[in-house]
């Protein structure tokens, strides 16, 4: 499983950072008999109805303490509109051992980008939990939220390293059994299981709120290079298979890897799961700024 190693470069930088706080997560389900089609408005309270109060905590709009309750009990409450109830987001991590395979690193892309759609969702007041699996799941981080918690949600993805095979079917159950009602679920893997991919994507979808999956391809899947006679190892289960790289074998290579790719699109449209194929060669500022915003995933 996955466990604490070196720290390396920061995910991200200062730069993306500042603009975490200008982006939000777009669900497209109804929150509360409301559709959430856009991004809460900065203007809270304006045109909503009211509907409970939850804590405050740093960097809450005092614009909607409750002075009532303050007066009273001299604790300080947020008021909690109908469309703005808070929202959880579960970002959920492939560490399998085939996420440290290709150039460039899929490891260290998915990290990024679960680090990066983890601050949107923070700043945005949203509560975030962090789970990593490989042939098991693991909560690594619990729900936490509030600006002030994405340097912790950075450093926990910057300490992890990738772990043993993968097992989805078994790890995406155990996630659907405890995941939070109406939250944004977001798998972010290879989906390299040589179990297949249908019935992991199948559960994901039957959990209780909105799923998501960022499909990471790295360059060298996308377009093998290499020609001759190959002695391949499975980092996962350390097999070994002998094969002759021909171009013809690479085109038959291509050719299957292109079926597979119309395969899980068409199964998360089944399944109504937003997704979004990603290559390492699309550097992760990119696929957040440009291509989740495309396909209607931030705003």
């Amino acid at each position: 499983m996955s466990e604490v190693g070196e720290v390396e470069e920061p995910l991200l930088d200062e730069d993306f950072l500042a603009r975490c706080g200008k982006l939000a997560l777009l669900s497209r389900k109804m929150v509360q008999g409301k559709l959430r089609g856009e991004k809460r408005s900065r203007r809270r309270g304006m045109s909503t109805e009211f509907a409970d109060h939850r804590n405050y905590v740093a960097g809450d709009d005092l614009r909607h303490l409750d002075w009532n309750i303050y007066g009273r009990l001299e604790k300080l409450f947020i008021k909690l509109f109908e469309e703005e109830e808070e929202r959880s987001v579960v970002l959920l991590l492939d560490a399998s051992a085939s996420m440290a395979c290709g150039e460039p690193d899929k490891w260290r892309h998915a990290r990024q980008i679960a680090a990066a759609l983890g601050a949107i969702a923070l700043a945005s007041g949203d509560r975030v939990q962090l789970r990593v699996f490989d042939r098991e799941l693991r909560p690594v981080m619990g729900s936490i939220r509030g600006i002030r918690s994405i340097l912790k949600l950075i450093r926990i993805l910057e300490e992890l390293k990738v772990g043993n095979e993968t097992a989805l079917l078994p790890s995406i159950r155990a996630h659907a059994a405890s995941a939070p009602p109406r939250a944004i679920q977001i798998l972010i893997s290879d989906l390299m299981d040589p179990a297949g991919i249908e019935d992991p994507l199948r559960q994901l979808s039957g959990s209780r709120g909105e799923s998501w999956l960022i499909h990471l391809l790295s360059r060298s899947e996308e377009h093998p290079e290499e020609l001759g006679d190959l002695r391949l190892r499975d980092v996962e289960d350390q097999s070994f298979v002998d094969v002759s790289f021909t171009p013809t074998i690479i085109e038959a290579y291509r050719s299957i890897l292109a079926e597979y790719r119309e395969d899980v699109r068409k199964m998360c449209g089944r399944f109504q799961i937003q997704s979004v194929e990603v290559s390492t060669e699309v550097p992760f500022d990119r696929v957040v700024l440009e291509m989740l915003r495309q396909r209607g995933m931030l705003a």
